[in-house]
């Protein structure tokens, strides 16, 4: 999936008390993450979803716009913000994926339950996904390690000669792979 074009899609989403329509028009143009979870009102997926609320102004800052997706209705995620304390705190459109046309686009619906799986999606402007990372049901998300992968996908854009290493952080040391590094880091 790295390097290919997200699927054309249309939703609605429940986004700051109102309900908006997103298509895949409004990933382009700038850096996205599409977050798929399983599902509304459960256990793991409200960890998740308010650990990125805490990292949204964040990610804001640096140009990227979030996307929440489970297969629940965009009705439903208004009434999980209205009954949940950490869900009101999430500012990014959270988007109604019913049919699973946009979870089977990115390759993540468990057919049998109809539910999404855990993943997530980095996309540059030009409507490429660079980051892939999908969890089993019962393990939570990270959004620090997210906000630092796309800092690195970002740095990479902009430097097309160089690579992050492991762990790399912003401002830190990068490699320009070269003949001369061959077996000497």
């Amino acid at each position: 999936m790295i390097n290919t074009e997200i699927k054309p899609f249309k939703a609605q989403a429940f986004h700051n008390g109102k309900f908006i329509e997103v298509t895949d028009a409004d990933l382009r143009g700038k850096w996205s993450i599409v977050f798929f979870y399983p599902a509304d009102f459960t256990f793991v997926c409200p960890t998740e979803l308010g650990d990125l609320a805490d990292h949204y102004d964040q990610l804001q800052q640096m140009g990227v716009e979030v996307y929440a997706v489970s297969t629940d209705t965009h009705f439903t995620h208004k009434a999980w913000h209205d009954a949940s304390e950490t869900i009101k705190k999430i500012k990014f459109p959270m988007i109604g994926d019913p049919t699973g046309t946009i979870t089977r686009n990115f390759g993540v619906m468990i057919e049998e339950e109809g539910l999404a799986m855990r993943g997530t999606f980095v996309i540059n402007p030009e409507g490429k996904i660079k980051v892939v990372e999908i969890h089993d049901g019962g393990i939570g998300r990270s959004a620090k390690d997210l906000v630092r992968k796309v800092q690195a996908a970002q740095y990479i854009a902009a430097n097309p000669n160089e690579v992050c290493p492991a762990n790399w952080q912003p401002g830190a040391e990068t490699l320009a792979p070269s003949l001369d590094l061959v077996g000497k880091i």
